[in-house]
């Protein structure tokens, strides 16, 4: 079993502030809605081959704890990452110590918890 993809709600005026966050700073592609969904309602990204994050356009509020973490590939992506969102304005924050794993957590611009970790071999 694997994991194919995430949903987290952001508000429904948040299209521009999503893509310039998940497509700009943190270089995920976009992809088309599936034709059976109204695309008004989603905004669909690549997070890895068949991989995907689903953000919903809604009123719900982000959860407080909940998560979901994308890992990158390399130490220097991992640097570069994070370098990138803090130079503009993105708070990070680095999480407990875990063996074999590089992690820090960010908050995107609607609330929701991301941590981006790198797993060391």
């Amino acid at each position: 079993m694997k994991l194919q993809h995430v949903t987290v709600p952001i508000p429904h005026d948040g299209g521009d502030a999503a893509r310039a966050f998940y497509g700009g700073l943190l270089g995920l592609e976009e992809r088309d809605v599936l034709p059976a969904l109204d695309p008004s309602r989603f905004i669909w990204f690549r997070v890895g081959g068949e991989r995907e994050l689903h953000l919903m356009l809604t009123d719900e509020p982000p959860p407080e704890r909940p998560h979901f973490c994308l890992v990158t590939e390399t130490l220097e992506e991992h640097a570069a990452l994070r370098a990138r969102l803090e130079g503009s304005g993105v708070a990070t924050r680095d999480g407990t110590q875990l063996v074999g794993r590089l992690r820090f957590t960010c908050r995107d611009p609607f609330g929701n918890l991301i941590e981006l970790a790198h797993l060391l071999d």
